[in-house]
């Protein structure tokens, strides 16, 4: 028995198979790929691209974050698509980090964070300072009367009670 559909971003096709021996059910998921993509590391190596590794780097980020997984595939097939769409074979290791950075910035201030102090190895506290710089408060943070540096208010725990 087999059961195809597209998913949500149309992306990829989700397949479902159920193992006629054993009776284990199987997803995968077939993409398709515009094209062969070779990166090119700051060392000058070349190495061939890896969605998983981007895939790995993104979850890393957004490790224990409130982010839904599908938000995170679609995030990652963004990616994929803008680097097969930029009409290169080899792309640089610094234009993929920067396309990560950008689009973890949309998603999540911390996960952009986390993953900025990676790419750009911090080494010490300023460096922070400097990208939490460059964060656009959100509605409700700063930027309306209230004093950013009074202390914050304490969100109830649902644990608490």
């Amino acid at each position: 028995m087999k059961d195809s559909r597209p998913t949500e971003d149309s992306a990829a096709i989700r397949r479902r198979r159920i193992c006629p021996d054993c009776g284990g059910r199987f997803t995968t998921f077939e993409r398709v790929q515009l094209r062969e993509l070779t990166v090119l590391k700051r060392s000058g190596r070349r190495v061939p691209f890896d969605r998983d590794k981007l895939a790995r780097s993104v979850e890393v980020a957004l490790r224990k974050r409130p982010v839904d997984p599908e938000r995170i595939e679609r995030l990652v097939s963004g990616l994929v698509r803008r680097l097969e769409s930029m009409g290169e074979s080899e792309i640089t290791s610094e234009t993929i980090g920067e396309l990560v950075m950008e689009s973890l910035k949309q998603l999540d201030d911390v996960a952009y964070v986390r993953f900025a102090s990676v790419y750009r190895n911090f080494r010490e506290a300023k460096d922070f300072e400097a990208v939490l710089g460059e964060l656009e408060p959100r509605p409700g943070e700063g930027g309306d009367g209230e004093d950013p540096a009074a202390p914050a208010r304490r969100r109830p725990n649902l644990a608490d009670d």
